[in-house]
């Protein structure tokens, strides 16, 4: 490796925001080189096809809205009662993310109603996130291969920018991957929701406007929608950079208290690459997990059932302890999970 302030600067930079960050897809041949050095970003170049590469023409409305934001509230001034609406439909959407999104479509760690999922499905894409078989189908993937190679979305393999936002704003993952999302694809309202999956976030958008006017639009909307696709992308990017490791998972998964505040439990992200067929993220009383509740709250009026909660056994295992007699084996991570939902 060449020494010199400009080496070590290009590694740092190399590590902080990550190949990708720059528009470049690390080959699977190229990171198996590893044990034989680092190669440079122009050789790496050679061996990438444009698909991997950011797309900033076709990321605009990503941009416009935060623009949007930022000038709507300069143009406005700012506003409690628009920080307030703001937050509510933060967390409103944030659940459907949480609850949808992520443990209902892409881990199945419940059942519930076809008219239900559906609700699910419309309120998650009000985020403006994509389809919810586009996520979810997405999302196996990423557990599949966590912090490995072909992870779509790994901090360790990429760096911050493309775990955060890099990765969806390049052509690369478009499509949505429906070998992975057959059990959900049966269901033609669901591929139709996926296919225009801008829909929820029109209706919204005009809901805001029609009854709030521009300051219902801006706060409602653009910010809110801004501070909750962030809030989002935490827990692919942080979450596997920083906190605390409870069990020892083949990727760096990691429990972080403030992600799971502003993610409504999506924080203790350690116990969920543990094991991810529970509903309940914090598998402890002290582990404040929102969605859990409202999930549990759901149930209890019969609109969710057979929530899965972690084994005692399995919940209570730690990095380093000693092995009990029992050598029950911990639960793959999605095969174990996908099951045909109620209909």
């Amino acid at each position: 490796m060449t020494d010199g302030p400009y080496a070590a600067a290009m590694e740092f930079g190399e590590i902080l925001v990550g190949q990708r960050a720059a528009g470049v897809r690390t080959a699977p041949e190229d990171r198996a080189a590893g044990d034989r050095g680092a190669k440079s970003l122009a050789e790496v170049a050679a061996h990438q096809d444009g698909m991997d590469r950011v797309d900033w023409v076709a990321a605009g409305p990503f941009w416009a809205v935060h623009v949007a934001a930022v000038v709507g509230v300069a143009l406005l001034g700012w506003s409690w009662n628009g920080v307030l609406l703001a937050v509510a439909l933060y967390y409103v959407r944030m659940f459907a993310i949480t609850g949808g999104y992520h443990r209902y479509f892409a881990h199945k760690t419940y059942k519930t109603s076809r008219v239900m999922q559906l609700l699910l499905a419309f309120l998650a894409q009000s985020s403006t996130q994509k389809g919810a078989l586009w996520w979810a189908a997405h999302h196996r993937l990423h557990h599949k291969n966590s912090d490995k190679p072909n992870d779509i979305h790994s901090m360790k393999q990429n760096g911050f920018f493309w775990s955060h936002i890099g990765w969806f704003l390049c052509h690369r993952h478009d499509a949505t991957e429906w070998d992975q999302i057959k059990d959900f694809a049966k269901y033609p309202e669901l591929r139709w929701l996926n296919r225009y999956h801008v829909v929820p976030s029109v209706v919204l958008g005009a809901g805001l406007y029609l009854t709030l006017g521009w300051w219902g639009l801006v706060w409602g909307y653009f910010v809110s929608t801004s501070v909750l696709w962030h809030g989002t992308f935490t827990i692919n990017s942080i979450s596997h950079w920083m906190g605390r490791r409870r069990y020892a998972t083949t990727d760096e998964s990691k429990n972080s208290l403030v992600l799971a505040l502003i993610t409504m439990g999506e924080g203790w992200h350690n116990n969920h690459h543990y094991y991810p067929r529970a509903t309940n993220q914090g598998f402890y009383w002290w582990e404040i997990d929102v969605t859990y509740y409202v999930l549990r709250a759901m149930s209890a009026v019969g609109l969710v059932w057979d929530i899965h909660t972690p084994p005692a056994k399995i919940r209570d295992r730690r990095i380093g302890a000693r092995r009990s007699a029992d050598t029950t084996p911990a639960p793959e991570p999605i095969e174990a999970v996908v099951e045909q939902p109620a209909a």
